[in-house]
């Protein structure tokens, strides 16, 4: 998908599904819980990108403790709408993960499968304790047995763009959550 026009992109943006102003709210309150439970640990969040990168890059300034930051890639929509299954993991961590307590912090889980195959990678290295927090949860679509420790939002199966989540690589500047439209047939 190529958009160059406005109105065909702004088209796409079917309704919100969760504003601007309730993402803000809620990240305030998980960075708050963050920084009760892991004040004086050494923390590291991984990002998964790139759908997590603006949910990151909020969730860190809303935490009040020391932390850093790790960046892993995985794929598995391939600029799609819906998952093939197939995850590969694109762009790998770099830290010694057993010096840390590791939060990933995911856009959304769908079906579970990517995650499941991060969670496998990470665990190997042995950090010092490992918890998910995602932004969205979708548990009507999960396929393997995964629950996030923190859900900031728990939506229905649509098909969703903004803050970070794309459609072929539109729509990720949104400040909101939306569902995204399909082309009528």
């Amino acid at each position: 998908m190529t958009v160059t026009d406005k109105e065909a992109y702004e088209s796409r943006i079917d309704r919100v599904l969760i504003s601007e102003e309730e993402i803000k709210q809620a990240l305030k309150r998980c960075g708050e819980q963050i920084s009760r439970e892991y004040e004086g640990k050494p923390l590291l969040l991984v990002s998964v990108l790139k759908g997590a990168f603006v949910f990151l890059a909020d969730l860190c300034r809303e935490i009040s403790i020391p932390c850093e930051i790790g960046f892993m890639a995985a794929q598995s929509y391939f600029e799609g709408t819906s998952s093939r299954g197939n995850v590969q993991i694109t762009y790998d961590l770099a830290q010694d993960l057993s010096r840390y307590h590791v939060i990933i912090v995911e856009d959304i889980i769908d079906t579970g499968r990517t995650l499941a195959e991060i969670i496998k990678l990470i665990n190997i290295r042995d950090p010092l304790s490992l918890k998910v927090v995602t932004l969205l949860d979708k548990p009507s679509r999960r396929v393997v047995p995964l629950e996030a420790d923190i859900s900031l939002f728990t939506i229905p199966d649509h098909f969703v763009i903004g803050y970070g989540l794309d459609c072929g690589e539109y729509y990720r500047n949104l400040p909101y959550i939306a569902e995204y439209k399909e082309k009528s047939l």
